[in-house]
């Protein structure tokens, strides 16, 4: 049912807790000062979009659901975080396929957009509006047509306004579908002139090896430096 939450954070944890819902898995603040951060979420029928503004520097490790398909773009003036080590330029988005497991940092304060969707319900939007196959790869950032970003981005700020100002008209399950419908025409029209740059191969690796990684930091007990070396193949 579509619907939307505003939520201001004083504690770290509780924002972690909240991103859960869109794949954050792990948060780790490294700037010092008060945390603050200020998260809005808006589920439509098959979608869901959310923008944060941050205050703190940050480490974030995601994992994308094995079904979808992951936007993240610019919204408003701060800079946005860092994916996998590739910055999001000005005019670009950056997605991550089904399945992606991910870092993404901020050097600072910032804001962020999301969208989340199923990959195949997707893919056969795009397909059948494209009249060609569309392939999501693993990660990949893009230089969408201009006007087709603007779109998209002036679609998913509607949207977010609209849960701010709680003026109800996301409750509409006829409104958020006519919405959402307008998202994927425009999310379409911005994916279509391919990735600007893809992840290689050994960046796939080097990713591989750090969600590994994570999943070592999160057993019970804890392994030891040794024990971590000999899991992952990497020297002490």
């Amino acid at each position: 049912m579509p619907g939307s939450v505003v939520s201001l954070f004083s504690e770290p944890d509780e924002f972690q807790a909240a991103l859960r819902e869109d794949c954050v898995l792990n948060l780790l603040v490294t700037g010092h000062g008060q945390f603050r951060a200020r998260l809005t979420q808006v589920r439509l029928n098959h979608m869901r979009l959310s923008a944060g503004d941050e205050y703190l520097s940050r480490i974030a490790f995601a994992a994308v659901p094995e079904d979808m398909l992951f936007v993240t773009l610019p919204f408003r003036d701060r800079p946005a975080p860092i994916w996998c080590g590739i910055e999001m330029r000005v005019g670009e988005i950056i997605t991550l396929g089904p399945g992606q497991r991910v870092h993404a940092r901020t050097d600072g304060s910032s804001q962020w957009g999301t969208i989340q969707l199923a990959a195949e319900e997707f893919v056969r939007y795009a397909e059948a509006l494209r009249g060609a196959a569309f392939i999501i790869p693993p990660v990949a950032r893009r230089r969408p047509p201009r006007a087709a970003l603007r779109q998209l981005r002036h679609l998913h700020q509607a949207a977010i306004r609209a849960a701010e100002a709680r003026s109800g008209v996301l409750g509409d399950s006829e409104a958020a579908h006519g919405l959402e419908q307008q998202l994927i025409h425009a999310l379409v029209d911005s994916l279509s002139a391919g990735p600007a740059y893809e992840e290689t191969s050994a960046a796939r690796r080097d990713r591989g090896l750090l969600a590994r990684f994570e999943d070592l930091l999160e057993a019970e007990p804890p392994p030891s430096f040794p024990e971590i070396g000999a899991a992952l193949g990497v020297s002490r």
